[in-house]
């Protein structure tokens, strides 16, 4: 039977979290003594360690049939690979900064200034948009340092807290573009790399969905019911069931996390009472 290569980052938190999301989708791999490859024990599936700047290729190419990591690292390589889902964690962004005493005011500043970089092609791409001429060192890491030893006017980079640019004398000027971990493919799967995949894709779907809504339970007056499930559409609608109460009913319904508080406060306005909130495991749509 064939098995599913899936290329992660050998360590770090996107490797970390990457192995969370196959926890979560009951997929049991073993990282004790981690090897550059290992295999689960209850699902069609083997992962490779990689460096992350490599795993385009190697999806691209079959090496991997599927690969997680992230968004800046697919911009930038380029390759001829399906960009299957966006996964919602090991969230970036890459910004452009300068020395923490020079002015800024707008893009116009980089007119003509040497930027150092690991990602040559999105700050190219960029820059080229706005009609802007910028001259470009390429470098493979400690970029941060490079306008302090002359090497560059300023820096484009990952920037996540902004401390690693204040203590190199550095200040953030603009974000370019935000990117998170992503799941990419092989444009050339077989039916039965296909099937497993969209097996995969399944669970992951459920594990999204759980940790993007709440269930909530709540005691309604009888006489606000029609509102308040004006407020709860829920996946269908909301399981209303009458309390042992007169003139009071139990509501059942999934919430989206990012309206969740805001409905809340409405439903508290109506009248709702005993407002329980629970985490979803597992949410099949």
């Amino acid at each position: 039977m064939s098995k599913l290569k899936i290329a992660i980052q050998k360590s770090g938190r996107l490797s970390e979290k990457s192995l969370e999301l196959l926890k979560d989708c009951g997929i049991k791999i073993s990282t004790s003594n981690r090897k550059l490859r290992t295999e689960s024990s209850n699902f069609p599936i083997e992962v490779l360690f990689l460096r992350d700047d490599d795993i385009p290729q190697y999806v691209e190419q079959g090496v991997a049939d599927i690969g997680i990591l992230g968004e800046n690292e697919v911009w930038e390589k380029d390759k001829n690979i399906n960009n299957v889902r966006k996964l919602g964690f090991a969230g970036c962004k890459l910004c452009l900064a300068i020395p923490k005493d020079e002015i800024y005011t707008d893009l116009s500043y980089f007119e003509n200034k040497k930027i150092a970089t690991s990602y040559p092609k999105i700050l190219g791409n960029f820059f080229q948009e706005k009609g802007i001429n910028v001259k470009i060192e390429e470098i493979g890491g400690s970029v941060e340092i490079a306008p302090s030893i002359g090497l560059a006017n300023a820096i484009f980079d990952i920037v996540s807290t902004g401390s690693t640019l204040l203590t190199n004398g550095l200040k953030q000027v603009e974000t370019v573009v935000e990117s998170e971990a992503i799941l990419v493919a092989n444009k050339n799967l077989d039916t039965e790399k296909q099937a497993i995949l969209d097996r995969l894709m399944f669970r992951i779907e459920a594990v999204k969905q759980s940790s993007e809504n709440k269930y909530i339970l709540l005691n309604a007056p009888n006489d606000k019911l029609e509102e308040i499930i004006g407020l709860l559409p829920g996946m269908k609608s909301p399981t209303v069931l009458p309390l042992a109460q007169d003139g009071w009913s139990s509501i059942h319904t999934v919430v989206k996390e990012d309206t969740f508080w805001d409905i809340i406060e409405q439903l508290k306005e109506l009248g709702a009472e005993g407002i329980l909130v629970l985490e979803i495991e597992k949410m099949i749509l």
